[in-house]
């Protein structure tokens, strides 16, 4: 290869291994907290508006946690039954913001579109399931 062709390819390469920056991206120190706060309660919003199993799992979290807190266990049993209810809500966003991307592409059907979505809700599912084991866990007599 010629010294040109040399230097073309390299430069090409190094473009291709740059990663893309988002114009996102731009903020930093405490503006930057303040915008991931702002966008982080933008998204429980949207959540609540848009989700009705989300709905449903913060009724169900506000009923949990102050049983949680007011039960006679130890202080690990309760943060396992407050984390195992928030990780509901956790999976449920995740699983909501897959769906949202899936039908942002295409909401025309495809097995890989069905495939993502029947995989996000079976993270739920599993969320679910883990919240009643521990809770049945802690509080089944002993």
């Amino acid at each position: 290869m010629t010294q040109a062709r040399t230097s073309r390819a390299r430069s090409s390469e190094s473009a291709a291994a740059a990663p893309a920056v988002s114009p996102f991206k731009g903020k930093t120190g405490l503006r930057r907290i303040v915008q991931a706060f702002c966008n982080s309660l933008a998204g429980l919003a949207d959540a609540w508006r848009g989700e009705s199993a989300f709905r449903q799992e913060i009724i169900l979290t506000v009923a949990l946690v102050p049983v949680a807190c007011l039960a006679h266990v130890s202080r690990i049993e309760r943060a396992a039954l407050i984390g195992s209810t928030l990780l509901v809500l956790i999976v449920e966003l995740l699983n909501s913001s897959v769906e949202a991307a899936i039908d942002r592409i295409s909401l025309d059907r495809h097995s890989l579109s069905r495939r993502a979505k029947d995989l996000g809700s079976a993270a739920v599912f599993i969320a679910l399931l883990l919240l009643g084991c521990v809770w049945a866990l802690v509080f089944w007599p002993r």
